[in-house]
């Protein structure tokens, strides 16, 4: 499972930025107000505006619809139009909406309900687990069907017409005339053994969520066939967590495979809803390799799937037949040295079946490749030293692709659309900054979610053939546009090994005076995949980091070597050794604090979680000295003790790189801590299990060596919900303390 961050960010991107870049916010002297670390991250209006069930409505001439909440008494209504007009049209509002499902037996809603769209005239709406669907043309609800409720891991199927769900390790399906039906009866006292527990699992989600893996059922184009997962973790080992809500405290098993140990097994099932048969694809059921980015050819005949092997350096693009699960062929293969990690499916392109596109890192960078189901490579769509960071779909009839891409800069997202004959990609959206975006249903418009470090969000339609903005539907305020922030700049640095570009983020405080001497606060990550300083909204900060500022604080963030959306070698400089390249980089970033004459080197301070709580008991410990202060939340200590498929990608196996594990382990440095370390953890961490932070407890009082620690009881690898002001608050309180 890949590590989590405490602070989401938008997806961005990097490219050859040469000058500082300075940010300004707005004019200091309108603003006065003082932010709260509960308005930090409970008040929803200091988030930028945005549109509710906003989305193209299938089966439309490209129309869009979203949610407008209530206005002069009047309740809220979902409104729709075209991607070009001016107006938008009111098509359903609560009060019409909630009687009408009420008529047709549904618990009225107090709230406009969460919908989802069949065609252009029928939307859906599930209810207590009842799916019901509600007619626009009659104003008329109807039940459709419904589904346990005890549901878990619930999936409709494209035609909306029907449900796949997980209740316990088994899986099933709902949909009229054939409700809660069992797709699979595995072995065990189901009703006393949780799934996370049980030896055998169908329709989750495999490999903890690795390669790109989201779900564990995937149904065919037309909804008449489900593929799913069967997961094997009988060799597991069962790891306890502990229930604190019990008396006495109760334990909680999961299957959690640690670096080294033994792994799942993993199956592709087909369940055919016409026949009310089950075949398996015939794959390597007995050995631990990965099953990952499947995809269903438009025929509904064949699967197909990335297969790798344990050691995760060999992929195959294999072929099976849906009838009987047979193989058919390997279309291609990719190796490495280090390693190769397939994230998404293939996408056959209309009106040819036998052509389909494949994201590939083959040549450094995650870029397009036009295959054959041959298996011959036709071209490579888009190249050079940039990744395609989201593909959108099919536009022009099939002959263009559109996709979201770091072909301007590394900092920024920009939607582009590429020939599928070979051409020059076109960019299509505007403005500095990153673009999140989906294409309309005849792939003619984008609809374009826009933001930059001083635009908070612009919603508009786009369209595809020349970047013409079509359709505002939304400018939003700056919603913290009454409080005195500080300048936020990006600087460009060089990485420690003298060429590699990095990106950093400098916050300084409100009414700055370079004469004056500032404590800072690192704020760090520098894990795989992740990357926190982006031409995005307040550039990729958040507003506890403004509200450090606010407090008299420089607050800075550099993304290190073996972050994400940088290519592959930039990625891979940690391989074998995490913590190694990204300390010396984060020690890059504070050698360049140093040589600001306004920071107090004397009074620094470093925060994470995740990785970054890793990356902070690092630093503190490999870099004794450099912090004075530091807080590090749900840190891994020991990689031996995470989880088989991330980290042997990064590190090989404890048996194969035990040099690389032993330097990385953060037991064997906690006799040099200097300064003061609260560590922090949640009791039923699944993701970075508790273990990590306790075992350096022990380490600590073994070795006489004195810190501070706190734990949040019942909370898993995040702190969420009302308790994450009351996190903030500590950690913010302890920097206060100790700088």
């Amino acid at each position: 499972m890949m590590l989590p961050r405490p602070f989401p960010t938008p997806r961005p991107a990097l490219a050859g930025l040469a000058l500082l870049l300075w940010l300004p916010l707005a004019p200091a002297l309108s603003q006065s107000k003082q932010l709260t670390v509960e308005e930090a991250f409970l008040n929803r209006d200091l988030q930028p505006q945005n549109l509710k069930q906003l989305s193209w409505i299938p089966g439309s001439k490209d129309e869009v619809a979203y949610l407008r909440p209530a206005q002069k008494g009047q309740p809220d209504e979902l409104l729709r139009g075209s991607a070009t007009g001016k107006d938008l049209t009111p098509i359903v509002s609560q009060t019409t909406l909630a009687a009408a499902l009420k008529a047709a037996g549904a618990t009225e809603p107090k709230a406009f309900p969460s919908v989802q769209w069949r065609d252009a005239n029928t939307m859906l709406i599930t209810s207590k687990n009842q799916v019901y669907s509600y007619d626009l043309k009659t104003g008329k609800a109807a039940r459709a069907f419904g589904y346990d409720a005890e549901a878990d891991n619930v999936d409709f199927d494209p035609t909306k017409t029907r449900v796949a769900y997980t209740k316990g390790p088994n899986l099933y399906i709902s949909l009229a005339g054939r409700e809660n039906e069992a797709l699979t009866n595995l072995s065990g006292d189901f009703e006393a053994t949780s799934a996370a527990n049980a030896p055998f699992v169908a329709g989750q989600a495999a490999h903890r969520s690795e390669f790109g893996i989201t779900k564990g059922t995937f149904w065919s184009p037309s909804g008449t066939k489900l593929a799913f997962y069967i997961i094997n973790q009988g060799d597991v080992t069962s790891y306890p967590l502990v229930n604190l809500t019990t008396t006495p405290a109760s334990i909680m098993p999961i299957r959690y495979p640690m670096a080294g140990d033994k792994s799942q097994l993993v199956e592709v099932a087909v369940y055919d809803l016409t026949t009310r048969k089950l075949a398996k694809l015939q794959t390597k059921v007995n050995d631990e390799h990965y099953l990952t980015n499947l995809a269903w050819s438009p025929d509904e005949k064949s699967i197909y799937l990335a297969e790798l092997n344990r050691g995760q350096n060999h992929m195959q693009f294999n072929q099976y037949t849906v009838a009987g699960g047979g193989f058919v062929k390997t279309l291609f293969e990719e190796k490495d040295d280090k390693y190769v990690e397939p994230q998404h499916p293939a996408l056959f392109v209309p009106g040819h079946p036998d052509q389909l596109i494949w994201q590939s890192q083959r040549d450094g960078y995650n870029h397009l490749y036009l295959y054959s189901t041959s298996g011959q490579l036709l071209r490579q769509l888009t190249k050079g030293p940039w990744i395609v960071t989201d593909v959108l779909d099919f536009a022009n009839g099939g002959k263009e692709f559109v996709y979201v891409g770091t072909a301007d800069s590394p900092l920024e997202r920009h939607v582009y659309s590429v020939p599928l004959n070979g051409g020059t990609p076109r960019k299509v959206s505007q403005g500095t900054g990153t673009h999140v975006a989906t294409l309309s249903p005849s792939g003619r418009y984008v609809l374009d979610n826009f933001s930059s470090p001083v635009t908070p969000r612009t919603i508009r339609t786009i369209a595809v053939a020349d970047g013409k903005p079509q359709r505002l539907l939304l400018n939003a305020p700056n919603p913290v546009a009454d409080y005195q922030l500080g300048e936020t700049k990006i600087v460009p640095l060089k990485a420690a090994d003298g060429s590699t570009d990095l990106y950093a983020r400098v916050i300084t405080p409100p009414n700055f005076d370079a004469k004056k001497k500032y404590p800072t606060v690192v704020y760090l990550y520098g894990g795989p995949h992740v990357q926190l300083v982006t031409e995005s909204w307040l550039s990729g900060s958040n507003l506890w980091m403004q509200m450090m500022a606010q407090k008299g604080y420089v607050v800075f963030t550099i993304d290190s070597r073996g972050s994400g959306n940088r290519g592959r070698a930039f990625e891979q400089a940690t391989f074998r050794q995490l913590g190694t390249a990204e300390m010396a980089d984060q020690l890059v970033g504070v050698n360049y604090l140093k040589s600001l004459p306004y920071v107090d080197q004397t009074r620094m301070g470093v925060h994470g979680w995740s990785f970054g709580g890793f990356m902070t008991t690092t630093l503190m410990t490999r870099a004794p000295g450099t912090f004075k202060a530091a807080v590090g939340g749900g840190p891994v200590i020991d990689w031996r003790m995470y989880e088989v498929m991330y980290t042997e990608r990064y590190m090989d196996t404890p048996q194969e790189n035990p040099e690389g594990y032993e330097k990385a382990n953060l037991l064997k440095y906690v006799s040099k801590l200097q300064g003061k370390l609260l560590l922090i953890h949640g009791t039923i961490d699944d993701v970075v299990v508790w273990q990590h932070s306790l075992d350096y407890l022990k380490q600590a009082v073994d070795e006489g060596v004195q810190l501070d620690y706190f734990v949040y009881p019942g909370h898993p690898h995040n702190v969420g919900g009302k308790d994450r002001a009351h996190l903030y608050t500590k950690i913010t309180r302890y920097f206060d303390d100790n700088l």
